[in-house]
């Protein structure tokens, strides 16, 4: 027997079509250089219109893919829901890549259409030649154009000659919506597309008290890029409840971020810890009112619990840790309290909640060993993560490496974690990062994370370095605080030593200026191992 409910569709169009509605004075905030530009949902739901009559003239069907090479801004969030809500794949370009695989990208998925930020011009200029099926490149910007691009458009002329009725079609909820890429740490980037239930499911969780607790009383930025995993769900979750939404655009510096959250006063914002380790150092030396700021989430890699106490004690925000990735839209666990939990020491607290967190509802778990046997929740046995629900990818778009990657209906993620009785789990490292000395295994994450607590480090990360006894061992590059008293080896060691067995400390710390990163702000330990695949560790004593 089946139950008697409507077979409702999950899709976009609802959730902009709601905060239209309801929200239509709510507005939405982008820096645009010195100034501010403000509009509302109304504004928003209108030019969406003018926006899917544009897309058509200029000749996007149900299915073709368009990209959006953009920083956060009212008119890309205008894209993530003109283009899915006319039946669409918005592509969104991670304008962090090299040319060669912003190139491979744009072939692979084959867009058809790209809009472009005007300052993100040269990027596209340099690569045009090679784009094989690009019909139009469309500019975002209120002045004349100036550009080699072919076919080239003018964003504003495109919609000032549309009306801001559109006749949305009723798409069923399993119709592609959106579309993002890995980041190519490994080969070439592997394409993610997401389907309309998926983004609309994903945004309710974000919503969810237990998951990342948006409300239609907050006002929300993300620091997150839009063209990296569709900013965290934020943009989607922030218009489903009509909540005011601050883009920073390209303005992501430290000290733009902490101005914008004192003059518009931020409720909630999220990114990656790199961002947060910035503005943490910055309010060490200059004085801003960041108490409007009730949760500050963080993801993308993790978070040292320094971090996490440091805003907590010295400026009373919550840091909430997140773990996700591009093939779990990305919300995949969230890290707060038990009620269970509220009694225990604070050093307990922290400790927990620098753990990447419990599943969020809907997200099932577990961590398998080399022997494909699902290991115990004890806190201690590693595993591979594997991950499954309806948020997360079932394949890789088009592509042969799907592989491996997608087995029995799991997701294989590369994460090796371990799972508490509670179950936290908390990442130790990626398979490919781990330190293997001498038969067992050391983890980068947790040496990092404990590098970072000492007061005189702004950065560190860990890699294996190659070494003719142990197979590998550890090599801990560091940035020293700016302002601060510099840090010593000898103190450093100090610091971390009474946390790992003496075969878990690092062989050498070195000194640095700064550490690579990838495209999204983490650690590039690829180029970082390249760079000292042939260092001569000393041996320790």
């Amino acid at each position: 027997m089946q139950g008697l409910m409507m077979d409702y569709q999950l899709t976009l169009r609802p959730i902009l079509e709601r905060a239209y509605k309801l929200f239509p004075k709510r507005e939405i905030v982008t820096k645009v250089g010195p100034a501010m530009h403000r509009y509302t949902y109304a504004d928003l739901y209108q030019r969406t219109g003018q926006l899917a009559h544009a897309l058509e003239k200029l000749g996007v069907k149900a299915g073709d893919r368009v990209g959006t090479l953009a920083w956060n801004t009212y008119r890309h969030l205008e894209l993530y829901f003109g283009i899915p809500c006319m039946g669409a794949v918005c592509h969104t370009l991670n304008l962090r890549l090299p040319p060669d695989q912003l190139i491979y990208i744009i072939n692979h998925a084959a867009d058809k259409v790209i809009f472009v930020d005007q300052t993100l011009l040269p990027l596209l200029e340099k690569i045009a030649a090679h784009l094989k099926t690009v019909e139009h490149f469309v500019v975002m910007t209120n002045t004349p154009l100036q550009t080699s691009l072919p076919n080239a458009l003018s964003y504003e002329e495109l919609l000032a000659a549309e009306p801001t009725e559109y006749n949305w079609p009723d798409l069923p909820e399993n119709t592609a919506a959106a579309m993002c890429y890995t980041s190519g740490t490994t080969g070439d980037p592997k394409g993610v597309l997401y389907s309309h239930r998926s983004c609309y499911l994903h945004a309710m969780s974000v919503c969810f008290g237990d998951g990342l607790g948006l409300t239609s009383s907050d006002i929300m930025m993300p620091v997150v890029p839009m063209f990296h995993v569709l900013a965290w769900g934020l943009p989607y979750a922030a218009t489903m409840l009509g909540a005011v939404q601050v883009f920073p655009g390209p303005h992501m510096t430290p000290r733009d971020l902490v101005e914008l959250i004192q003059a518009e006063k931020i409720t909630i914002t999220g990114g990656v810890p790199t961002l947060w380790l910035g503005i943490l150092n910055l309010l060490e030396s200059e004085r801003y009112d960041l108490s409007s700021l009730r949760s500050m989430v963080v993801g993308g890699s993790a978070a040292p619990q320094s971090l996490i106490e440091g805003f907590q004690k010295k400026h009373n925000v919550r840091v909430v840790h997140a773990w996700g990735m591009t093939e779990t839209s990305p919300l995949g666990t969230v890290c707060n309290l038990k009620r269970e939990m509220f009694d225990l020491p604070e050093e307990e607290q922290y400790h927990i909640r620098a753990k990447q967190g419990i599943p969020s509802p809907c997200v099932e778990l577990r961590a398998v060993d080399e022997a494909g046997k699902e290991v115990q929740w004890d806190g201690k046995a590693m595993g591979e993560l594997q991950v499954r629900g309806p948020w997360v990818a079932s394949n890789y778009y088009n592509d042969d490496r799907s592989v491996g990657r997608f087995e029995g209906g799991w997701f294989r993620t590369g994460d090796v974690v371990t799972i508490d009785e509670e179950g936290y789990i908390q990442i130790v490292d990626r398979t490919k990062d781990l330190v293997k000395s001498g038969g067992e295994w050391i983890s980068t994450v947790e040496l990092e994370s404990a590098i970072m607590g000492h007061p005189g480090v702004l950065e560190a990360t860990v890699i294996a370095v190659p070494h003719p006894k142990w197979q590998e061992r550890p090599l801990a590059l560091v940035v020293p605080r700016p302002n601060a008293e510099p840090p010593s080896k000898e103190s450093i060691y100090a610091h971390i030593a009474p946390h790992f067995a003496k075969w878990q400390l690092p062989n050498d710390i070195l000194f640095v200026e700064s550490i690579p990163k990838t495209s999204v702000g983490k650690f590039d330990k690829k180029v970082i191992r390249e760079q000292y695949k042939d260092y001569a560790l000393p041996e320790r004593a």
